[in-house]
């Protein structure tokens, strides 16, 4: 294992938020737009500091999740706050607000009527993940999800998934194609996201520059991002189709990595190639500058970018009028509250004090386990976090002192009198002692569900392992009576005083 010391995690943090602001800035401009733009510098007048974006604006509304959670921040304390603070309503932040008022909970409030699941609002937030957990992407990618699963499914959450853990990586390995390949590790064989990456890399295999591999992405993995403004005064390109509505994660991110193998690990040149892309081009430059400035660090970066700027952070998105969180004011800021917090989500095992300096060191994995495919077996969830992945967008998860659940409706929560409806529950003792738990149903008046409303499981503990359980039920409506229908699981551990109450809410189609 590898050590990093405070002064060097220091240096990386902050080189990661000033990437994020260079980046946000210089693409900003071009967000929307489709073509091709040749770039070289900032093309608006900077007074001094960066221009604001929500890109870093949810961030840091988690920070203050994190703090006051710590590793128990999850996605149902991330949808409370996203509610309370962040006032933007477009595309999927709208509708994921609008689902969890509605009381459907992550990851059914990012996918349900939501045409932006696949779009880039997840991706965009996910070095906070990184840089509270260096080096230890099997642990960022977990809150990745949590984070990405409130407003987006599939694509959209592979999205942020995929550069938390290259960002978490880029701690400890600098080689490019090794972090994409880590990035890569933890996705689905068979998604978007992975075909416009390896569209990406043929095209720089085969020495096609980088304006060409764009229009081989767009025609690969098409969106619509850059259509949202258009070509402008530009003459459309009649080879590069307009692809669905929200289906944009796959484009983008891909573009993302475009900048990154065709700038050669120069930081100015990737990110203008970024930009150039076109399309949500802040986030992709944003994106890119952070990893760049996780790999060299803020003392490496150049200063004619970060002059211009400074080390402010202006916000557009946050309501903090009513109290109850506090916003850094300069990156310096963000990344100390960043190191003061990193200890608590990784622990003693991954972080100690040292005697002979101030302050701690990280505990780095070793590069060739920082894949997927090297992480031990997770009991409840299957061998390797893919099997996280595969829960939603139907099935949430709720943690008790107890025991974890799995509320899984196997499809969208809606329901027609007299139609069966499934639901199966998943359990996992959390504790090394054998449990007998009851299971009750508390139902709309006239409901009825099968095989009773109460059931009760052994949860056992086999010479220290996590003992599971599963129980299937249906759910029989009664007639139609409201558009909404509340349901209630309690879940309560024979002789113990704590309950867990799990709701469900069902919609009337």
């Amino acid at each position: 294992m590898a050590v990093m010391h405070l002064k060097e995690y220091r240096d990386r943090v902050l080189g990661c938020w000033l990437g994020k602001n260079i980046g946000g800035t210089l693409g900003a401009p071009l967000e929307c737009l489709r073509g091709v733009f040749d770039v070289d510098f900032y093309t608006q007048k900077l007074g001094g500091e960066p221009l604001p974006n929500d890109d870093l604006d949810l961030q840091l509304v988690w920070l203050n999740a994190a703090e006051e959670y710590g590793r128990a921040v999850n996605a149902s304390v991330l949808g409370e706050y996203w509610q309370t603070y962040i006032t933007p309503n477009w595309s999927e932040y709208g509708i994921g607000k609008s689902n969890l008022r509605m009381g459907l909970v992550p990851p059914l409030s990012g996918y349900v009527g939501n045409n932006n699941r696949d779009s880039c609002g997840a991706f965009i937030r996910s070095e906070l993940w990184a840089c509270l957990m260096p080096g230890h992407p099997e642990l960022a990618v977990r809150y990745a999800y949590e984070d990405a699963i409130v407003d987006h499914s599939h694509e959209g959450v592979y999205g942020e998934v995929f550069f938390a853990a290259i960002q978490s990586a880029a701690f400890v390995e600098h080689d490019r194609d090794t972090l994409i390949d880590i990035g890569l590790s933890y996705l689905p064989a068979d998604c978007g996201i992975r075909r416009g990456i390896d569209c990406v890399r043929s095209c720089y295999a085969k020495g096609m520059d980088w304006k060409a591999a764009r229009r081989a992405v767009l025609q690969c993995v098409p969106g619509s991002f850059g259509m949202l403004v258009g070509y402008q005064d530009r003459a459309p390109e009649e080879d590069i189709p307009v692809g669905p509505l929200g289906y944009d994660a796959p484009s983008n991110v891909a573009i993302t990595v475009l900048g990154w193998l065709y700038g050669e690990n120069d930081f100015a040149r990737s990110l203008c190639i970024a930009v150039g892309c076109g399309e949500d081009a802040d986030c992709t430059a944003a994106t890119l500058g952070a990893i760049l400035g996780i790999i060299q660090g803020a003392q490496q970066l150049p200063q004619k970018w970060i002059e211009p700027l400074g080390h402010g952070i202006v916000t557009c998105s946050i309501n903090a009028a009513n109290g109850g969180i506090t916003l850094p004011k300069t990156v310096d800021a963000l990344t100390e509250r960043v190191l003061r917090l990193a200890p608590q989500f990784l622990g003693s095992r991954w972080c100690d004090v040292l005697c002979e300096e101030p302050g701690y060191a990280v505990t780095l994995a070793q590069p060739e386990m920082l894949f997927e495919h090297a992480q031990p077996r997770n009991q409840f969830y299957g061998e390797h976090f893919s099997q996280v992945l595969a829960c939603q967008p139907f099935a949430a998860r709720w943690h008790f002192p107890l025991f974890d659940a799995v509320v899984d409706l196997q499809g969208e929560p809606y329901v027609r009198a007299g139609e069966p409806f499934s639901v199966t529950v998943k359990l996992e003792n959390c504790i090394r002692a054998q449990q007998w738990l009851t299971l009750k149903w508390h139902l709309p008046a006239g409901w009825q569900v099968l095989p009773s409303p109460v059931t009760a499981l052994s949860l056992l503990s086999h010479h220290g392992s996590i003992g599971l359980a599963q129980a299937a039920f249906t759910i029989l409506p009664g007639e139609p009576t409201d558009a909404r229908y509340d349901l209630v699981l309690a879940i309560s551990s024979q002789g113990r005083h704590s309950q867990g109450l799990i709701p469900v809410t069902l919609l009337q189609r």
